[in-house]
């Protein structure tokens, strides 16, 4: 007869019911590995910020060359504050509302007390915070210097607009139907009107650069081939010209002032140099 081991008075435990079934588990998995890459194509990939940054240069390479750098310069103690080169900024780069100004001029004060009209243009940066931004490429500095825009590509995410740190960006929050109200007298258009849901900036004319140098005109020289706000200026307080070049306007109306950039702790490398006012006497 058999003898049976003896009972240690506790009951075998049931087993326990899985809480994640085996498809669950594929599941997870298959997700846990796509996100992986995901954020491998986010962090080193095509998606990544070094990627982005170059979509738009690249499906744009006949822009621009490296004989040029285009910069401007403007004498904050010439200025009279007349606007002449927001109007015809307005006019040949069609630019309906006030609110969408591209290039703005505006009173302010120095610490000592010394009345000025302050411009700002887009400053053209060549680390341009705008760009590194921007998510699909939309925004790019040419290989001449310049920041431009494709407003096909843009998706109105306004990332581009916080990031830039001097307020020269405008989202177009509608379709603008109306006449311009600056041409005839100021210009006439020069480039179409944007859509609805992209953001807008200076371009430097670059509309002007490209034509006149296919032309053989000399952007800073010939009007046709300079910025509207530079041609427009009473008192030749904006200068503009091919920085490269040392007997371009620009070059030598350098070497002539003292001149600063807005912020240039920023390290983002602006375009446009300043000349700044001087107190009057009394």
């Amino acid at each position: 007869m058999e003898q049976s081991e003896p009972s240690s008075g506790k009951k075998a435990s049931p087993k326990k019911k899985s809480i994640l079934s085996r498809s669950d588990v594929l599941k997870i998995v298959g997700a846990t590995a796509s996100a992986a890459l995901v954020s491998e194509m986010i962090i080193t990939g095509p998606l990544s910020a070094q990627a982005i940054q170059g979509i738009g240069a690249e499906t744009h390479e006949e822009q621009g060359t490296t004989a040029y750098q285009w910069h401007m310069a403007i004498d904050l103690d010439r200025c009279i504050g007349c606007r002449y080169c927001v109007y015809s900024c307005q006019a040949s780069n069609d630019v309906v509302e006030e609110s969408m100004r591209w290039n703005v001029v505006f009173p302010d004060r120095l610490p000592d007390g010394t009345n000025f009209y302050m411009n700002r243009p887009c400053q053209h940066c060549q680390h341009a915070p705008c760009v590194k931004v921007c998510p699909v490429g939309a925004t790019w500095v040419r290989a001449d210097g310049v920041v431009v825009m494709d407003y096909q590509r843009c998706i109105g995410c306004r990332y581009c607009e916080v990031a830039c740190p001097y307020d020269v960006r405008r989202f177009n929050w509608r379709v603008s139907t109306e006449p311009n109200p600056y041409q005839t007298q100021w210009g006439e258009a020069e480039v179409e009107r944007r859509p609805r849901g992209v953001v807008e900036k200076c371009t430097f004319c670059v509309q002007r650069i490209d034509r006149g140098l296919a032309q053989g005109l000399t952007p800073g020289i010939d009007p046709a081939a300079t910025p509207a706000c530079v041609d427009a200026c009473p008192v030749s307080a904006r200068v503009f010209g091919n920085i490269l070049d040392p007997e371009s306007p620009v070059s030598r109306f350098l070497a002539d002032h003292a001149t600063f950039r807005l912020r240039e702790d920023w390290g983002t490398e602006p375009k446009v140099h300043y000349v700044q006012p001087q107190k009057e006497e009394a």
